[in-house]
């Protein structure tokens, strides 16, 4: 039988959506033997998440993952997009110079394959029609059980990553538990064709009887999302009928709203979930599998992706055993309080869609608000995570570490160049400003085979002498009271011994 003898692999990947995608995508492209496993045999059609949010935009970029990325540098100019709060409009989410558009249109099916083709082309081994029904873990690897178009299967590998969605169970069979905040409202949604068109525009539609959300497509249907704020589903398995959303839509409004020919009909909820730890042993979790949210703002694509960027450069080092002593332990430090921090927001946008007299006098003092951010305010913070400063784990990285350099032209001996390009081979990369600049090279010669080190003209873009960038774009370290060695140890074990 096939499952007699494991089919070997340096990283298992539960779950091939977008996530899942990005993560064998990138440990591929570190020369990691990953293996993908997918239930599903081609990519799903229904509509799901649509938006990327401008810190995902400029960390795929980093990496040369964006689709339909031009090869030259970005604008000059710094960039805004409308976009909305709880479906109030009048926020601005604004990018530096240099940097991508901040919101990203982009369907998660198209998305999907684009970074499918990106793992195939760099090595990734794609399974798709497997569906994982078991994960054990010991002190040398994990043991993962697959259904499989011959059978069951058997894997073996150094490390799992669970992209598998909501109903993880990577999540369930490795025993990690979650916080959960249970179910408040009733929504639906699913794509019909209205028998008049203009029966509802394009838009947010908010009555006392909750909201309807209406998205029209090039080929004449209308995306729908209902929202009930009076309580949850008594059966949210139930499957959603043509004539159930017709309904509902029809109750919000006020009046009838006929629609025929329905595609992917269903139903959701605030329901929500934070895994306790994203990492346990060798299992990890990114996206659906460690955090879920009610899904207004359009965050959580976007945080599955930066899961997925933080992640995967440093199993890529543990599996190289490049990696410092606390470097796997890093990735649930800092990106767990940022999914709790989208969880919280979206409670709290939902909280100014509820109905009732309080719920109407905190969206007049919100619409107030937005009006009065410059489009790098809290709330756009909150929204796009340009705002994310992360934990400095090292203790030494200096007075900038945590923070995210933004794009800028940079000259070097060979020529102009950009941060963007200079990160997308994947390695750290130390910046060398200035004359007083050659001693970090010289602390940094026993990771020489590990970082990128790029001599730079200075420039008040960069207002170091040095500068070291971890391969996700956030810095790791600049001068201060402790030495490059220090943070680089941290990062990266303690190199080779100068010979």
């Amino acid at each position: 039988m096939q499952g007699e003898r494991p089919i070997g692999a340096q990283v298992l990947v539960a779950g091939g959506g977008p996530v899942g995608m990005l993560v064998a995508a990138e440990l591929a492209a570190y020369g990691v033997d990953t293996v993908l496993l997918e239930p599903r045999t081609e990519v799903s059609e229904q509509p799901k998440a649509t938006t990327l949010h401008a810190r995902a935009v400029q960390s795929l970029a980093r990496r040369g993952h964006l689709p339909g990325a031009p090869d030259s540098s970005y604008g000059p100019e710094s960039t805004s997009a409308a976009f909305h709060f709880a479906g109030l409009p009048g926020l601005t989410i604004t990018a530096p110079p240099h940097e991508p558009e901040p919101v990203l249109k982009c369907a998660q099916a198209a998305l999907e394959r684009h970074l499918e083709t990106r793992a195939r082309e760099a090595g990734a081994h794609v399974l798709r029609g497997h569906r994982v029904t078991d994960v054990v873990q010991d002190g040398t690897g994990v043991r993962v059980t697959a259904e499989t178009p011959g059978g069951p299967a058997v894997f073996r590998a150094a490390y799992v990553v669970g992209a598998d969605g909501a109903r993880s169970t990577v999540r369930a069979r490795a025993g990690i538990e979650s916080d959960t905040v249970p179910a408040t409202v009733s929504a639906l949604m699913g794509t019909v064709t209205l028998a008049d068109p203009g029966a509802l525009p394009k838009g947010w539609h908010r009555t006392p009887r909750g909201w309807i959300v209406a998205k029209h497509d090039a080929g004449g249907r209308t995306h729908l999302r209902t929202l009930d704020c009076s309580g949850p589903h008594e059966d949210r398995r139930r499957p959603v009928t043509l004539e159930e959303l017709r309904r509902e839509v029809s109750r919000i409004a006020g009046r009838d709203v006929a629609m025929h020919s329905p595609h992917w009909p269903s139903r959701f909820s605030d329901f929500a979930r934070l895994a306790r730890t994203f990492a346990l042993g060798r299992v990890f979790l990114v996206g659906d599998a460690a955090h879920v949210h009610f899904p207004i703002g359009g965050q959580g694509l976007s945080t599955g992706v930066l899961d997925a960027l933080n992640l995967s450069w440093k199993l890529a080092h543990a599996v190289r055993g490049t990696a410092g002593d606390g470097l796997l332990a890093s990735y649930d430090a800092e990106r767990r309080p940022l999914a709790r921090r989208v969880i919280d927001g979206t409670l709290a946008q939902l909280a100014l869609m509820r109905t009732g007299h309080e719920a109407d006098a905190l969206r007049t003092v919100f619409t107030g608000l937005l009006a009065a951010e410059s489009g790098s305010g809290h709330l756009s913070g909150l929204i796009s995570a340009q705002d994310t400063v992360l934990p400095d784990h090292t203790g030494a990285g200096g007075p900038a570490a945590g923070t995210y350099l933004a794009n800028t032209v940079l000259s070097t001996p060979e020529g102009d160049t950009d941060v963007i390009r200079l990160l997308r081979d994947g390695r750290p990369l130390l910046l060398l400003l200035g004359e007083k600049s050659g001693r970090h090279r010289e602390a940094a010669q026993g990771w020489a085979g590990i970082l990128r080190t790029v001599e730079v003209r200075p420039t008040p873009a960069v207002p170091y002498e040095a500068a070291l960038l971890r391969p996700d774009g956030h810095l790791a370290w600049v001068p201060g009271d402790s030495g490059l060695e220090q943070v680089l140890t941290a990062y990266f074990g303690p190199g080779a011994p100068a010979s």
